[in-house]
């Protein structure tokens, strides 16, 4: 998918929402074959693994039912030495899993309600990752997907899937071949203020115009 980077104080467009996505305008565009990403597209950096995210799509089987929604926003979270991924305070139980290998889905509770799910980028030890912001519905999504929260909630992700691999075949990011040009917008991250200098590095992106940005 062709990219490049939108020109400052461009932002993303509308509200509207579809309830289901096989309703999406489209629907008939984005139901092509699904390519799962292999291991080495996540043992990079997390900036150049966030940028390939977007247009990319998630994938979670469950049950008999495929939920697909393709990634529109997401975060980059560089490292212990960046103040405001969670591996800043070191290797802990709940850290674990961005220690580990690259390619595995990182998921935490927030606000005692809402799960956030990142994917795991990087060798071994770097303990990097990649915060998913928002989903553009795809398929047998219902409810809201603008927000880490909301967006697992509509894909029924939880901590059960917490380290997960994500070159399994139930819940795996894919490339359905999409060729559609698209612009990426860099803004500060959401919610990290007390990170110092480091709430101020340009480290989200998510797709120019995309009606489904959590915010612009």
């Amino acid at each position: 998918m062709p990219v490049r980077d939108a020109p400052t104080g461009q932002a993303g467009a509308g509200s509207r929402c579809y309830p289901k996505a096989e309703r999406l305008p489209t629907s008939a565009f984005i139901m092509r074959p699904m390519h799962k990403l292999p291991r080495a597209f996540y043992d990079r950096d997390a900036v150049t693994v966030a940028r390939a995210l977007l247009g990319k799509c998630l994938v979670r089987r469950t049950e008999g039912v495929e939920r697909i929604g393709r990634i529109v926003e997401v975060e980059a979270y560089l490292g212990p030495h960046d103040l405001a991924a969670h591996s800043a305070k070191g290797l802990t139980p709940r850290t674990r899993v961005m220690f580990g290998p690259p390619g595995h889905a990182y998921v935490y509770l927030i606000y005692g309600i809402y799960h956030c799910v990142n994917v795991v980028t990087e060798r071994e030890g770097k303990a990097s990752a990649v915060l998913l912001r928002a989903l553009e519905p795809v398929r047998n999504l219902e409810g809201r997907t603008r927000g880490p929260g909301l967006l697992c909630r509509a894909m029924g992700i939880d901590r059960t899937l917490n380290g997960h691999d994500l070159t399994s075949d139930d819940f795996f990011v894919a490339d359905d071949g999409s060729r559609r040009r698209i612009a990426i917008v860099k803004r500060p991250r959401i919610g990290v203020e007390y990170a110092g200098h480091w709430a101020r590095r340009l480290l989200r992106f998510y797709i120019a115009g995309n009606e489904f940005v959590s915010r612009p």
